[in-house]
């Protein structure tokens, strides 16, 4: 297995299971039962690559709710996008959506959610992990991914290395920076089985806010809310895509995400949209949210509009 050259140092004070590298997932793999992994909010994770002139997939620390402590090791260039986790550079506030530059020595830390879920913390060429089936997107089920590519998170005593050098820092369009609304309407393309939901299951679905269950995590995120109800007691398992929201006998939907299992077997409203996916993951236990029923055609169109914005810069 061959490595790209790394330069550079973070040094991991403190950490959490929930603190990971992820880049752009895993594909092509699931007919051998391997989910996608990557990062749950690609945008972010992209504006952090972005920022730095990295390719959009690379290897970033996918930071949830923070408690993490990170020590730099070498005078260097880095990105931060996606959540304020009340990020500090030795005790200085250090906000989200900017590159930024540390010096040997400097204490990076990140404390807890002030506004959104997960922050993505990028490096020159991208954070330096070995790839394992295409990908060093962590994933501990599968023990795939990682630092070391067994899928484990990071901890306390690991070293960050990145495989480049700083290609000049950008700055984004203030316009451009995402903003984590309360109860958010996320879109939702609908499946095949939409028709097999009563009507007022269909009125409740998209007409009720949803509540975030705390039994959430990179499989999915449980909704709590009106029960909903299928016509459909039995179905054939079947290939499950990213966003798919499945709708279990207790009638509470769950919106599956990157870690998801391959296939399911229970009835689906449909799929929210990769923009929808990345907004769910900045959403906190208890936080409340709309569904919004969406139009393939419009959500592809929506979508392409939406990768524009890396291409024209």
């Amino acid at each position: 297995m061959s490595h790209a050259p790394t330069t550079g140092g973070l040094r991991i004070e403190r950490s959490t299971p929930f603190i990971q590298l992820q880049d752009a997932g895993r594909y092509g793999v699931r007919h051998l039962g391997v989910t996608q992994s990557g990062a749950l909010d690609w945008i972010s994770m992209y504006w952090a690559n972005w920022l730095l002139g990295n390719a959009l997939g690379a290897v970033v620390v996918e930071i949830t709710l923070g408690n993490l402590s990170l020590v730099c090791e070498q005078d260097a260039c880095l990105a931060l996008t996606g959540a304020d986790l009340g990020a500090s550079l030795d005790g200085q506030p250090l906000p989200p959506w900017r590159s930024f530059r540390v010096r040997q020595g400097q204490r990076l830390e990140f404390a807890q959610p002030r506004q959104g879920a997960r922050a993505y913390l990028a490096a020159p060429g991208g954070f330096a992990a070995p790839k394992v089936l295409g990908s060093s997107s962590s994933i501990a089920r599968e023990q795939l991914g990682g630092l070391q590519g067994d899928g484990k998170p990071l901890v306390a005593g690991d070293r960050l290395c990145w495989t480049g050098t700083a290609q000049g820092q950008r700055m984004m369009d203030e316009r451009l920076v995402p903003v984590f609304t309360p109860s958010p309407r996320l879109q939702l393309v609908m499946g095949a089985q939409i028709g097999d939901f009563s009507g007022q299951s269909l009125f409740d679905a998209f007409n009720s806010s949803w509540k975030i269950d705390s039994r959430s995590d990179r499989m999915g995120m449980r909704l709590l809310g009106p029960q909903l109800q299928c016509r459909r007691t039995s179905m054939v398992s079947e290939g499950i895509p990213l966003g798919a929201v499945q709708v279990p006998p207790d009638g509470q939907p769950i919106a599956l995400l990157n870690d998801r299992q391959t296939i399911g077997g229970y009835p689906r409203l449909g799929a929210l949209t990769p923009q929808a996916v990345a907004r769910l993951a900045q959403c906190l236990p208890g936080e409340e949210l709309h569904l919004q029923p969406a139009q393939q055609e419009s959500a592809q169109h929506a979508h392409l509009r939406l990768l524009a914005q890396w291409q024209s810069g």
